[in-house]
């Protein structure tokens, strides 16, 4: 039984916000990776820097983006450039520490798409596309996705590629020269998977309370690589909900 009641969403921001423990410099979205941010700056990161694709560094919006062109993103803002700028001197210099990502599929390595579902030249459903993830993916020293747990995106091969992430496993990104270091983690709203074995594939590696490996293995489109000590994460503790709740995001626009 949960001592405090928390929704899945609260679990994903707590979690994403821990992992961000000590880091500088973040490449953010809007939704449940912005308010983790938000969190991990109130608790585990004091220093941490957001940066938005649309040439934001140093974001402290004064309420919550409703999309990385909303002008509340300059609020505060340590500096604003042209997305040209951001990314060609900043982004592809390496000094991005971690990325946050999500997509409509992933598969074992890591690999995303965002682009379309089912054949390119006539999807089944047509999805944003890239915008700066390929390039996000390619040069963030660590990428971290945030996803929620489906067999529809977590799938054994993916209908396009859009990000890379491992590639095919070992050590073919290095052999492609992509200089940043790939998928680090997925955080998802049973598990923690993460990528730390010479194959870079994905593996199960802590387990959220009252989740079972079998439950995590039901909701994957291949065999799940376990991890050989799984973890049990905590749940977020009376702290973490009063923030996400009453500071990061008061109107419950996305938890």
């Amino acid at each position: 039984m949960r001592e405090v009641a928390y929704s899945d969403s609260e679990m994903m921001i707590a979690v994403a916000a821990r992992v961000l423990k000590g880091a500088r410099t973040v490449f953010v979205g809007v939704g449940l990776p912005n308010i983790a941010c938000n969190l991990a700056r109130h608790t585990v990161a004091p220093d941490l820097e957001l940066i938005y694709e649309s040439g934001v560094y140093g974001a402290r919006p004064e309420r919550l983006p409703l999309s990385i062109g909303d002008p509340t993103l300059v609020s505060g803002a340590v500096s604003v450039v042209s997305m040209a700028d951001l990314f060609g001197l900043y982004l592809q210099r390496g000094l991005v520490e971690i990325a946050l990502l999500g997509g409509a599929q992933i598969d074992r390595y890591g690999n995303l798409n965002t682009t379309v579902i089912g054949d390119y030249s006539k999807p089944k459903t047509r999805l944003p596309g890239s915008g700066g993830a390929c390039e996000i993916a390619i040069n963030a020293q660590r990428t971290f996705m945030i996803m929620r747990l489906k067999r529809r995106a977590f799938v054994d091969k993916l209908d396009f590629l859009t990000s890379p992430g491992h590639l095919t496993g070992g050590d073919s990104r290095a052999r492609l020269g992509l200089p940043g270091g790939g998928p680090a983690l997925v955080i998802t709203d049973k598990a923690i998977l993460t990528f730390d074995n010479p194959q870079r594939e994905m593996q199960l590696s802590d387990l959220y309370p009252g989740v079972q490996a079998k439950d995590v293995q039901a909701e994957v489109g291949w065999p799940l690589r376990l991890a050989v000590t799984i973890g049990e994460t905590a749940a977020p503790t009376t702290e973490e909900l009063r923030l996400i709740r009453d500071e990061v995001d008061p109107q419950g626009m996305y938890r």
